[in-house]
């Protein structure tokens, strides 16, 4: 399923994303600059949180509160191979039962046993982006 939004219409973009998400484990997938960490913003402070959002492409993984959760949110850019992802503990975040959003995720997708949702980012024009939603296993 397909969503076009803009950046003034982030709101939007983000109750589709948490309306239709299967699943907490959401992977965002696209180009650099296809807006995916902007949608992760926006995401983070609809679930409750006000921490400020970055991506952590050096950290690996960030973590905001809400009021009585947690997120993660996940840059593995900088990822090689898989062990890596062992070695700081990935299945421990991905198994906690919290929302777990993850950029740049092809090394995780192969590790994953459970149900997960992945969000496909598109550059249609300068202005708009679209996010092919599709929810797995």
């Amino acid at each position: 399923m397909n969503f076009t939004y803009t950046l003034d219409q982030l709101e939007e973009a983000s109750n589709f994303v948490l309306k239709n998400a299967k699943s907490k484990i959401i992977l965002f997938d696209g180009e650099m600059g296809s807006g995916k960490t902007t949608l992760i913003k926006k995401l983070v402070k609809q679930l409750g949180s006000q921490d400020t959002v970055s991506s952590p492409t050096f950290s690996l993984v960030n973590e905001y509160e809400t009021n009585d959760n947690i997120i993660y949110h996940f840059d593995l850019y900088r990822v090689n191979e898989e062990e890596e992802l062992y070695n700081f503990g990935i299945e421990t975040y991905i198994y906690s039962d919290k929302y777990v959003f993850v950029e740049w995720p092809d090394l995780l997708k192969t590790m994953l046993q459970e149900e997960y949702t992945v969000l496909s980012f598109i550059t249609t024009n300068n202005s708009s982006r679209q996010i092919k939603l599709t929810n797995t296993k």
